[in-house]
């Protein structure tokens, strides 16, 4: 592998770069909460003094939150697939996430989403497509990617975006599952999203800081999507603070709060009835 000292990534792309950190990191702790060794190996490539890293100053408790969600999002897969084995699953601004190798049941239909600068780096340093895993180098908002998997579609469909729609607006957004209802009916999405008041705050800290990406969506409550259209359920739902967490002690007073206690949550709905 060669060394990646300065990613040639712009805008919401560098975005990759901190969750991918952040697993690693977590992967060597004695107490992890996640594994992913193919996250430890791919920092091993950076130069650690890179201009990146050292903007990375997040909170302890927003580390843990990030593990958390990626946790459940392995979670949500698994306990699909066990339902469905043979399943497609489209991951959604995959970033270099290494989520089909933690996953994969050996049955599963992949492809990993992203602009195209992203896809190129996992040729590069991750790994290339195989026989059940492919790549889609595009934007999520290309209207032409869901012709390429709909080859499959007699089979139950999982779309997954992680860490992605919170970047971009609510127009933008609700297109998208409109066209993977119109496209997939039946399928499941998954994705995770902050609440409005977090949207603002974290505004207001990139105003003052002038390092991060801003947001641009936030979702009050997981039942809102389902005004988008009579046919979009809301399945499921998970919050950090739904379960104890050890590690965030410090913040578990945030659950008595309704402003705070669901500022982050995983979603989880069903896009449209099944045919046939």
């Amino acid at each position: 592998m060669s060394e990646i000292t300065n990613p040639d990534l712009s805008g919401v792309a560098e975005t990759l770069l901190l969750p991918l950190y952040i697993r690693a990191m977590e992967t060597q702790r004695p107490d992890a909460l996640i594994k992913d060794d193919k996250a430890v190996a791919l920092i091993k490539q950076m130069n650690p003094d890179s201009s990146w890293i050292t903007k990375m100053r997040v909170d302890e408790e927003d580390k843990v939150g990030l593990v958390l969600r990626n946790r459940e999002f392995d979670r949500y897969v698994r306990d699909f697939l066990v339902h469905n084995p043979e399943a497609v699953v489209v991951h959604i601004g995959c970033g270099l996430d290494s989520r089909f190798e933690r996953v994969d049941n050996g049955k599963v239909e992949w492809y990993d989403l992203d602009l195209p600068e992203v896809i190129e780096l996992r040729r590069k340093f991750i790994s290339d497509e195989g026989e059940r895993y492919h790549f889609l180098a595009c934007s999520a908002f290309d209207g032409a990617w869901p012709d390429a998997v709909s080859i499959h579609r007699q089979r139950p469909f999982l779309f997954l975006a992680e860490g992605v729609f919170m970047y971009f607006e609510e127009a933008q957004i609700k297109s998208l599952v409109l066209m993977l209802r119109n496209h997939f009916p039946g399928a499941e999405l998954v994705f995770d999203a902050f609440s409005p008041f977090l949207v603002r705050m974290n505004n207001l800290r990139i105003s003052r800081t002038k390092i991060g990406a801003r947001y641009h969506w936030g979702l009050k409550r997981g039942k809102d999507l389902e005004s988008w259209g009579n046919d979009i359920r809301l399945l499921d739902e998970w919050f950090p603070f739904d379960r104890p967490e050890p590690r965030l002690a410090q913040v578990r007073w945030m659950r008595y709060i309704p402003l705070l206690a669901k500022v982050m949550g995983i979603f989880r709905y069903r896009l449209g009835k099944t045919t046939g």
